[in-house]
């Protein structure tokens, strides 16, 4: 009798997202079991106690996933489960923080690939405003964003203190160059845009971040992305289902919330795959191994466009 797939989940809050179990149902995981109310503290015992019960050829079917609001937290999570294996007891374990890692990889890897077809070049040296930047979304499309080589400021309605703050930590935590401005008023966000080339609207659904009026300080601008689907726009103009549309009154074009949520969905369908299929070796999936599925998902579709 073969031993069943099982995902262990683990979130520092109240619940478990019923989307991830969804998810993980769907990528075939046929026992599913959430952990709530866990803290940095407890991985250690938990991850030994998952990985210990089952012998090796258990172990090769076992998973643990890591969800949670916090961003920072997670990819501490992540780090004490994959220091808490003893081989030859290693399992693959992946963190998506209320959807930000898969979320931000999506997001930075649309971007990117407009810039690509629309100017042929990537995002590096180019300047990008994350506006709501100090959510778990926000902070990780920095941080890919600045990976790419991108200039990247965080944006914060608190004003610039919070946000230096806020890309400070991030920056130290990942080990990348983040900067913070102000998003308190429609005049800072004007002045970040002025210097933007990329602008990504991260913030709460249903806030609009840019305005028409604002949109008019962005001279430089080349892409536009908003992951908010929740009316008004985040950023004026930019459709849910916009992918790559010229976006009016700028010289920019746009792409919405479901265009970059199929690609999110998309690519934690496939991580999740891949830990379950991953017999012969454990994976560590973070928001970089989100970012290269992301792009290898568009890559795909982009061929499949052209053949």
């Amino acid at each position: 009798m073969e031993r069943p797939y099982i995902l262990h989940m683990f979130t520092p809050g109240r619940q478990m997202s019923p989307f991830d179990v969804n998810m993980a149902a769907d990528a075939g995981y046929q026992v599913i079991a959430p952990y709530c109310d866990v803290t940095l503290d407890d991985i250690t015992a938990l991850t030994q106690d998952a990985i210990f019960s089952r012998g090796p050829k258990g172990v090769a079917r076992t998973g643990l996933f890591i969800g949670g609001r916090n961003a920072m937290l997670a990819a501490d999570m992540l780090e004490r489960a994959r220091a808490s294996m003893v081989k030859p007891f290693v399992v693959s374990v992946m963190a998506d923080p209320s959807g930000a890692y898969t979320t931000a990889a999506a997001m930075v890897a649309c971007t990117e690939a407009a810039l690509q077809k629309q100017h042929g070049h990537g995002l590096t040296g180019l300047r990008l405003v994350v506006l709501g930047g100090l959510g778990p979304v926000g902070r990780i499309a920095g941080v890919i964003a600045a990976q790419a080589g991108a200039r990247v400021s965080l944006s914060s309605r608190s004003g610039a203190a919070a946000a230096e703050a806020a890309a400070q930590e991030t920056g130290t935590r990942f080990q990348v160059a983040l900067h913070g401005v102000s998003g308190a008023d429609h005049a800072a966000v004007r002045a970040s845009l002025a210097d933007a080339d990329v602008v990504l609207a991260c913030a709460a659904a249903g806030v609009q971040v840019v305005s028409p009026e604002d949109l008019k300080a962005a001279k430089r601008l080349k892409v536009a992305a908003d992951v908010n689907a929740v009316p008004p726009e985040g950023i004026a103009g930019v459709g849910v289902m916009d992918d790559g549309k010229p976006l009016a009154g700028s010289s920019a074009v746009g792409i919405g919330a479901l265009a970059v949520g199929n690609v999110k969905y998309q690519t934690q369908h496939r991580l999740l795959v891949q830990m379950r299929e991953s017999d012969k070796k454990a994976l560590v999936l973070g928001f970089p191994e989100a970012f290269a599925t992301a792009r290898a998902f568009l890559a795909e579709r982009a061929a499949g466009e052209t053949a």
